[in-house]
Protein backbone atom coordinates (compact mmCIF):
# COMPACT_ATOMS: atom_id res chain seq x y z
CA UNK A 1 0.00 0.00 0.00
CA UNK A 2 2.76 2.06 0.79
CA UNK A 3 3.78 2.29 -2.80
CA UNK A 4 0.66 2.90 -4.44
CA UNK A 5 0.36 6.30 -1.80
CA UNK A 6 3.70 6.90 -2.89
CA UNK A 7 3.22 6.69 -6.47
CA UNK A 8 -0.35 8.83 -5.97
CA UNK A 9 1.25 11.79 -3.86
CA UNK A 10 3.74 11.79 -6.84
CA UNK A 11 1.44 12.04 -9.63
CA UNK A 12 -0.59 14.49 -8.40
CA UNK A 13 2.20 16.55 -7.48
CA UNK A 14 3.27 16.37 -11.18
CA UNK A 15 0.19 17.23 -12.44
CA UNK A 16 -1.32 19.62 -10.44
CA UNK A 17 -4.23 17.30 -9.54
CA UNK A 18 -6.74 17.29 -6.31
CA UNK A 19 -8.12 14.56 -4.80
CA UNK A 20 -11.54 15.19 -3.06
CA UNK A 21 -13.39 12.43 -1.32
CA UNK A 22 -16.51 11.64 -0.11
CA UNK A 23 -16.95 10.52 3.85
CA UNK A 24 -18.23 7.31 2.34
CA UNK A 25 -15.03 6.13 0.73
CA UNK A 26 -13.06 3.73 2.19
CA UNK A 27 -10.64 5.11 4.71
CA UNK A 28 -7.57 4.77 2.61
CA UNK A 29 -8.99 7.23 -0.06
CA UNK A 30 -9.75 9.42 2.96
CA UNK A 31 -6.52 9.99 4.17
CA UNK A 32 -4.90 10.30 1.12
CA UNK A 33 -7.34 12.94 0.00
CA UNK A 34 -6.88 16.49 0.16
CA UNK A 35 -9.77 17.39 0.94
CA UNK A 36 -12.97 14.83 2.54
CA UNK A 37 -16.10 16.20 3.22
CA UNK A 38 -20.24 15.80 1.99
CA UNK A 39 -21.45 17.29 -0.77
CA UNK A 40 -21.72 20.85 0.14
CA UNK A 41 -18.19 20.62 1.12
CA UNK A 42 -17.06 19.09 -2.12
CA UNK A 43 -19.33 21.17 -3.80
CA UNK A 44 -17.27 24.53 -2.83
CA UNK A 45 -14.26 22.98 -2.85
CA UNK A 46 -14.38 22.14 -6.67
CA UNK A 47 -15.55 25.44 -7.51
CA UNK A 48 -12.28 27.29 -5.03
CA UNK A 49 -9.75 24.68 -6.54
CA UNK A 50 -7.06 25.98 -8.70
CA UNK A 51 -5.99 22.63 -9.59
CA UNK A 52 -5.81 20.99 -13.19
CA UNK A 53 -7.04 18.24 -12.68
CA UNK A 54 -9.66 16.63 -10.07
CA UNK A 55 -10.08 13.33 -9.53
CA UNK A 56 -13.18 12.47 -7.71
CA UNK A 57 -13.53 10.03 -5.11
CA UNK A 58 -17.12 10.14 -4.93
CA UNK A 59 -19.67 8.67 -7.19
CA UNK A 60 -20.90 9.98 -10.72
CA UNK A 61 -23.27 13.06 -9.84
CA UNK A 62 -20.30 14.79 -7.48
CA UNK A 63 -18.00 14.36 -10.18
CA UNK A 64 -20.47 15.54 -12.46
CA UNK A 65 -20.97 18.25 -10.57
CA UNK A 66 -17.27 19.26 -10.32
CA UNK A 67 -17.30 19.27 -14.23
CA UNK A 68 -19.86 21.81 -14.32
CA UNK A 69 -18.12 24.16 -12.06
CA UNK A 70 -14.76 23.74 -13.75
CA UNK A 71 -15.60 22.72 -17.19
CA UNK A 72 -12.18 23.99 -18.70
CA UNK A 73 -10.99 21.27 -16.42
CA UNK A 74 -10.03 17.37 -16.64
CA UNK A 75 -12.61 15.80 -13.90
CA UNK A 76 -12.08 11.68 -13.24
CA UNK A 77 -13.76 9.10 -11.39
CA UNK A 78 -11.82 6.09 -10.53
CA UNK A 79 -14.69 4.37 -11.39
CA UNK A 80 -17.34 5.29 -13.93
CA UNK A 81 -19.95 2.65 -12.75
CA UNK A 82 -19.89 4.63 -8.93
CA UNK A 83 -23.52 5.63 -9.45
CA UNK A 84 -25.95 6.74 -7.25
CA UNK A 85 -29.87 4.94 -6.46
CA UNK A 86 -31.27 8.45 -5.35
CA UNK A 87 -29.93 10.07 -8.61
CA UNK A 88 -31.27 7.16 -10.57
CA UNK A 89 -34.31 7.38 -9.64
CA UNK A 90 -35.05 10.14 -11.49
CA UNK A 91 -34.29 9.49 -14.77
CA UNK A 92 -34.46 12.80 -17.10
CA UNK A 93 -37.56 11.79 -19.13
CA UNK A 94 -39.69 10.74 -16.20
CA UNK A 95 -38.60 13.95 -14.13
CA UNK A 96 -39.37 16.10 -16.80
CA UNK A 97 -43.14 14.69 -17.56
CA UNK A 98 -43.24 15.01 -13.43
CA UNK A 99 -42.65 18.80 -13.75
CA UNK A 100 -45.27 19.13 -16.62
CA UNK A 101 -47.68 18.19 -13.83
CA UNK A 102 -46.50 21.79 -11.89
CA UNK A 103 -46.21 24.19 -14.61
CA UNK A 104 -46.01 27.33 -12.21
CA UNK A 105 -44.19 25.70 -9.55
CA UNK A 106 -39.86 26.44 -8.66
CA UNK A 107 -38.03 22.87 -8.17
CA UNK A 108 -35.43 22.69 -5.67
CA UNK A 109 -33.48 19.31 -6.19
CA UNK A 110 -31.15 17.62 -4.13
CA UNK A 111 -27.71 17.37 -5.27
CA UNK A 112 -27.81 13.66 -5.49
CA UNK A 113 -29.54 13.96 -9.18
CA UNK A 114 -28.03 13.84 -12.57
CA UNK A 115 -26.57 16.87 -14.14
CA UNK A 116 -29.61 16.87 -16.72
CA UNK A 117 -32.24 16.75 -13.67
CA UNK A 118 -29.82 20.02 -12.91
CA UNK A 119 -30.70 21.80 -15.73
CA UNK A 120 -34.40 21.62 -15.30
CA UNK A 121 -33.77 22.91 -11.43
CA UNK A 122 -34.35 26.66 -10.19
CA UNK A 123 -32.02 25.67 -7.05
CA UNK A 124 -29.90 22.80 -6.00
CA UNK A 125 -29.73 21.43 -2.25
CA UNK A 126 -27.66 19.51 0.28
CA UNK A 127 -28.43 17.94 3.36
CA UNK A 128 -26.48 20.35 5.11
CA UNK A 129 -28.54 23.19 3.71
CA UNK A 130 -31.81 22.32 2.50
CA UNK A 131 -34.16 23.95 5.04
CA UNK A 132 -32.03 27.14 4.03
CA UNK A 133 -32.70 26.87 0.54
CA UNK A 134 -36.40 26.36 1.28
CA UNK A 135 -36.98 28.86 3.72
CA UNK A 136 -35.29 31.26 1.29
CA UNK A 137 -37.82 30.89 -1.03
CA UNK A 138 -41.45 32.68 0.28
CA UNK A 139 -43.92 30.92 2.50
CA UNK A 140 -46.36 30.60 0.00
CA UNK A 141 -44.25 29.47 -2.46
CA UNK A 142 -45.33 26.42 -4.88
CA UNK A 143 -42.58 24.43 -4.11
CA UNK A 144 -41.42 20.68 -5.41
CA UNK A 145 -38.54 19.19 -3.89
CA UNK A 146 -36.77 15.85 -5.95
CA UNK A 147 -35.62 13.37 -5.99
CA UNK A 148 -35.47 12.59 -1.80
CA UNK A 149 -38.62 12.02 -0.52
CA UNK A 150 -37.48 11.11 2.49
CA UNK A 151 -35.28 14.23 2.93
CA UNK A 152 -38.43 16.36 1.65
CA UNK A 153 -40.42 14.83 3.61
CA UNK A 154 -38.30 15.98 6.76
CA UNK A 155 -38.29 19.57 5.12
CA UNK A 156 -42.06 20.21 5.07
CA UNK A 157 -42.07 18.65 8.84
CA UNK A 158 -39.93 21.16 10.12
CA UNK A 159 -40.51 24.21 7.93
CA UNK A 160 -44.32 23.67 8.01
CA UNK A 161 -44.45 23.68 4.20
CA UNK A 162 -46.44 21.04 1.83
CA UNK A 163 -43.72 21.03 -1.01
CA UNK A 164 -44.48 18.30 -3.55
CA UNK A 165 -41.97 15.49 -3.34
CA UNK A 166 -40.59 13.34 -6.20
CA UNK A 167 -40.82 9.75 -5.39
CA UNK A 168 -36.98 9.13 -4.71
CA UNK A 169 -35.19 7.63 -2.12
CA UNK A 170 -31.20 6.57 -1.41
CA UNK A 171 -31.24 2.83 -0.73
CA UNK A 172 -28.61 2.94 1.74
CA UNK A 173 -30.40 5.72 4.05
CA UNK A 174 -34.09 4.19 3.31
CA UNK A 175 -33.41 0.32 4.04
CA UNK A 176 -32.99 1.15 7.92
CA UNK A 177 -35.28 -0.31 10.41
CA UNK A 178 -36.73 0.72 13.65
CA UNK A 179 -36.75 -2.73 14.56
CA UNK A 180 -32.49 -2.67 14.09
CA UNK A 181 -32.55 0.60 16.13
CA UNK A 182 -34.83 -0.05 18.83
CA UNK A 183 -32.62 -3.44 19.09
CA UNK A 184 -29.27 -1.47 19.47
CA UNK A 185 -31.16 1.27 21.93
CA UNK A 186 -31.81 -1.75 23.98
CA UNK A 187 -28.29 -2.75 23.80
CA UNK A 188 -26.98 0.04 24.34
CA UNK A 189 -29.46 2.68 26.72
CA UNK A 190 -26.22 5.18 26.82
CA UNK A 191 -25.84 5.88 23.52
CA UNK A 192 -27.38 8.27 21.49
CA UNK A 193 -29.01 7.91 18.23
CA UNK A 194 -28.14 10.24 15.26
CA UNK A 195 -29.35 9.59 11.44
CA UNK A 196 -29.11 11.43 8.41
CA UNK A 197 -32.75 12.87 6.77
CA UNK A 198 -32.50 10.64 3.93
CA UNK A 199 -33.46 8.11 6.49
CA UNK A 200 -37.55 7.26 7.09
CA UNK A 201 -39.64 9.23 8.98
CA UNK A 202 -39.89 6.77 11.43
CA UNK A 203 -36.41 6.23 12.23
CA UNK A 204 -35.76 9.80 12.14
CA UNK A 205 -38.52 10.35 15.32
CA UNK A 206 -36.22 7.78 16.57
CA UNK A 207 -33.24 9.87 16.67
CA UNK A 208 -31.44 12.25 18.90
CA UNK A 209 -30.12 14.29 16.24
CA UNK A 210 -30.68 14.26 12.79
CA UNK A 211 -28.02 16.35 10.13
CA UNK A 212 -26.36 15.84 6.99
CA UNK A 213 -22.71 14.38 7.53
CA UNK A 214 -20.52 16.78 7.96
CA UNK A 215 -23.12 17.82 11.24
CA UNK A 216 -23.64 13.99 12.49
CA UNK A 217 -19.59 14.19 12.51
CA UNK A 218 -19.64 17.99 14.47
CA UNK A 219 -21.95 16.51 16.23
CA UNK A 220 -19.99 13.79 18.06
CA UNK A 221 -16.93 15.36 18.46
CA UNK A 222 -18.60 18.18 20.51
CA UNK A 223 -21.47 16.50 22.58
CA UNK A 224 -20.64 14.84 25.93
CA UNK A 225 -22.06 11.49 24.86
CA UNK A 226 -19.47 8.50 24.99
CA UNK A 227 -21.74 6.08 22.66
CA UNK A 228 -23.27 6.85 19.53
CA UNK A 229 -25.63 4.84 17.27
CA UNK A 230 -25.26 5.97 13.90
CA UNK A 231 -28.23 5.35 11.31
CA UNK A 232 -25.85 6.37 7.86
CA UNK A 233 -23.29 5.02 5.69
CA UNK A 234 -20.30 3.12 7.06
CA UNK A 235 -17.73 5.29 5.97
CA UNK A 236 -18.52 8.23 8.22
CA UNK A 237 -17.36 6.31 11.10
CA UNK A 238 -13.71 6.38 10.12
CA UNK A 239 -13.74 10.35 10.81
CA UNK A 240 -15.83 10.00 13.57
CA UNK A 241 -13.73 7.56 15.32
CA UNK A 242 -10.27 9.98 14.26
CA UNK A 243 -11.66 12.88 15.95
CA UNK A 244 -13.20 11.14 19.37
CA UNK A 245 -10.59 7.98 19.86
CA UNK A 246 -12.29 7.49 23.04
CA UNK A 247 -15.45 7.66 21.94
CA UNK A 248 -17.63 4.62 20.26
CA UNK A 249 -19.81 4.62 17.23
CA UNK A 250 -22.46 1.89 16.08
CA UNK A 251 -23.30 1.62 12.61
CA UNK A 252 -26.91 0.79 12.15
CA UNK A 253 -26.84 -2.12 9.85
CA UNK A 254 -28.67 -2.86 6.59
CA UNK A 255 -29.52 -6.76 7.60
CA UNK A 256 -28.73 -8.80 9.98
CA UNK A 257 -25.66 -10.68 7.93
CA UNK A 258 -23.07 -7.79 9.14
CA UNK A 259 -22.70 -4.85 11.43
CA UNK A 260 -22.31 -2.73 8.07
CA UNK A 261 -24.60 -0.28 6.17
CA UNK A 262 -22.06 0.31 3.17
CA UNK A 263 -23.16 1.94 -0.07
CA UNK A 264 -22.06 -0.03 -3.33
CA UNK A 265 -21.23 2.24 -5.53
CA UNK A 266 -19.34 4.43 -3.19
CA UNK A 267 -17.31 1.37 -2.25
CA UNK A 268 -16.24 0.84 -5.97
CA UNK A 269 -13.57 3.27 -5.68
CA UNK A 270 -10.40 1.60 -4.52
CA UNK A 271 -6.47 2.59 -4.12
CA UNK A 272 -5.44 0.93 -7.12
CA UNK A 273 -8.44 2.62 -9.25
CA UNK A 274 -7.18 6.02 -7.92
CA UNK A 275 -3.61 5.76 -8.99
CA UNK A 276 -4.89 4.40 -12.20
CA UNK A 277 -6.98 7.23 -12.79
CA UNK A 278 -4.55 9.68 -11.89
CA UNK A 279 -2.10 8.35 -14.35
CA UNK A 280 -4.36 7.93 -17.01
CA UNK A 281 -6.67 10.67 -16.22
CA UNK A 282 -9.39 8.86 -17.28
CA UNK A 283 -12.40 8.12 -17.07
CA UNK A 284 -13.08 11.47 -17.76
CA UNK A 285 -16.38 12.99 -17.06
CA UNK A 286 -17.75 14.62 -20.45
CA UNK A 287 -20.69 17.17 -20.79
CA UNK A 288 -22.04 19.17 -23.53
CA UNK A 289 -21.68 22.81 -23.17
CA UNK A 290 -25.58 23.34 -23.33
CA UNK A 291 -25.95 20.85 -20.11
CA UNK A 292 -23.06 23.00 -18.11
CA UNK A 293 -24.62 26.18 -18.77
CA UNK A 294 -28.07 25.11 -17.55
CA UNK A 295 -26.83 23.45 -14.57
CA UNK A 296 -24.52 25.66 -13.71
CA UNK A 297 -27.11 28.65 -12.57
CA UNK A 298 -29.00 26.48 -9.83
CA UNK A 299 -26.05 25.08 -8.57
CA UNK A 300 -24.25 28.48 -8.25
CA UNK A 301 -27.27 30.24 -6.82
CA UNK A 302 -27.06 27.62 -4.35
CA UNK A 303 -23.67 28.12 -3.26
CA UNK A 304 -24.55 32.32 -3.03
CA UNK A 305 -27.58 31.63 -0.94
CA UNK A 306 -25.03 29.50 1.30
CA UNK A 307 -22.33 32.05 1.67
CA UNK A 308 -24.81 34.39 2.39
CA UNK A 309 -25.99 32.46 5.10
CA UNK A 310 -22.58 31.76 6.61
CA UNK A 311 -23.30 27.95 5.65
CA UNK A 312 -19.74 28.06 3.83
CA UNK A 313 -16.69 30.63 3.93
Amino acid sequence: MSTIVNEINELRKQKNAIILAHYYQVPEIQDIADYVGDSLGLAQQAAQTNADMIVFAGVHFMAETAKILNPKKKVVLPDMEAGCSLAASAPEDDFRAFLSKYPDYKVISYINCTAAVKTMSDVICTSGNAVQIVESFPKDAKLIFAPDKNLGGYINRLTGRDMVLCDGTCEVHDILSTEAIIKLKKENPDAKLIAHPECKAAVLELADFVGSTTALLNFTSHDDSQKYIVATETGILHKMQQASPEKSFLIVPSDETCNCNDCPYMKLNTMEKLLKALKNEQPAIELSEDVIEKAKIPIERMLEISAKMGLIK
